[in-house]
């Protein structure tokens, strides 16, 4: 089993509280928005880090990170893109890609809105984890937490940080 750590959309920003439930997961994975590299150095600094860049990313991010990354762990099959849509409304680029891959895990950033739903259709499971920074138009800022265990997706929880621009440092 693998206790996964799932955040997007932190904008250059990194407190105690996610570095608290990052020391706790096995694998971190980021879905973009990174901001700036310390807050990757931070996440690979406590737990192995698999992200991908997002759109506000500047070149050392996006030469440290792909803008797709598939892979599997524990006999899921994963992908991360920062922006991408949410079943029945995929970008093109990520309708093929998702064609192609067949991930039984579809990850993306991006909308700072936590959602997780299933695909039918191509049948995965979406998740975007909202968003941990302080910065952008969301309420309040949150990550997922679950384990992956022999093909399985289970132990989902949803973790809520607190409103958009309180500092918790």
């Amino acid at each position: 089993m693998t206790k996964i750590l799932l955040l997007s959309d932190t904008h250059s920003y990194m407190d105690d509280r996610i570095l608290k439930y990052a020391s706790e997961a096995d694998e971190i994975w980021h879905a973009g928005d990174i901001g700036e590299i310390k807050v990757a150095d931070a996440l690979q600094a406590i737990k192995p880090l698999r992200a991908v860049y997002g759109n506000i990313d500047d070149a050392e991010v996006r030469g440290e990170f792909p803008l797709n990354n598939i892979f599997t762990v524990d006999g899921v099959k994963v992908v991360i893109t920062h922006i991408g849509g949410y079943p029945g409304k995929y970008n093109a680029r990520v309708k093929e890609l998702l064609l192609t891959e067949k991930p039984k895990l579809y990850i993306c950033g991006h909308s700072h809105i936590l959602k997780v739903m299933h695909d039918k259709k191509l049948n995965l499971l979406h998740m975007n984890p909202g968003a941990a920074g302080i910065h952008g138009f969301h309420q309040i800022r949150t990550m997922l937490r679950f384990s992956l265990d022999n093909g399985k997706i289970d132990n989902l929880e949803v973790i809520e940080l607190g409103k958009r621009g309180q500092r918790t440092d």
